[in-house]
């Protein structure tokens, strides 16, 4: 095996138990060699990479700057983005076998089409041009859209140029198995087994208010194991 696979987890320091969880989670469970890399704004800024005003609309520290992993990753190989309300419970090797090929950038595709016009308290229900598409990135950091996601891109261009992939064409897009990026309270539970990676996309058990949620035995028991290691 060569380098090692290079995975980049947003963090933000609301919840850095989750950014804990997620990449214990994911290390103890890889059979490939991988290099796991925090998102931190302020160590970006630091470095010059980052510039953007704080934004109070942005859900996380990470809303924009995930954007470049590419960057991060010297604009060579493969790289993974992903959010930290990530539980990783299956061997990221099988993911790791999509970077290949010539896409520019592999997610798993949601479709957030909601069904109904308005929500139960009669506000208008919107829908988001490819939702959460951009909490699990995989890049091909050669190609050249990927190559167009410079420091100076990111710290310009809106919200939805970024996270609607507007910066490539639709079909430099390829698609992975939504195991890899399971949204909890979204899709109903597996007959068998468990998804590979579960995103706590509405909260997860980090929250007080949030202990309900599926799997969330699983991911205090993590946060236990990484408490004894440390």
């Amino acid at each position: 095996m060569g380098h090692p696979f290079r995975i980049f987890i947003g963090w933000d320091r609301r919840e850095p138990e989750a950014y804990d969880v997620a990449k214990f989670s994911l290390e103890r469970r890889t059979s490939i060699p991988v290099e796991v890399t925090p998102i931190k704004v302020d160590d970006l800024r630091a470095r010059g990479l980052y510039a953007r005003d704080a934004d109070p609309l942005a859900s996380t520290e990470f809303t924009y700057s995930r954007f470049l992993t590419p960057a991060l990753a010297g604009f060579k190989g493969w790289a993974l983005f992903c959010d930290c309300d990530f539980l990783w419970l299956g061997d990221i090797a099988g993911l790791a076998k999509y970077a290949t090929g010539d896409k520019a950038v592999y997610c798993v595709q949601h479709d957030y089409t909601p069904k109904e016009t308005t929500k139960m308290d009669g506000a208008v229900q919107t829908a988001y041009p490819r939702k959460n598409w951009s909490s699990l990135m995989l890049f091909n950091c050669d190609h050249p859209a990927v190559r167009g996601l410079t420091p100076e891109v990111v710290n310009r261009e809106s919200g939805a140029y970024l996270h609607r992939f507007e910066w490539v064409k639709d079909e430099d897009i390829g698609a992975l198995p939504v195991t890899w990026n399971w949204l909890e309270g979204v899709y109903a539970k597996p007959a068998q087994g468990t998804p590979n990676a579960v995103h706590y996309t509405r909260g997860g058990p980090w929250f007080a208010n949030w202990q309900n949620v599926d799997y969330a035995d699983l991911w205090l028991a993590e946060l236990e194991a990484v408490k004894r290691q440390s």
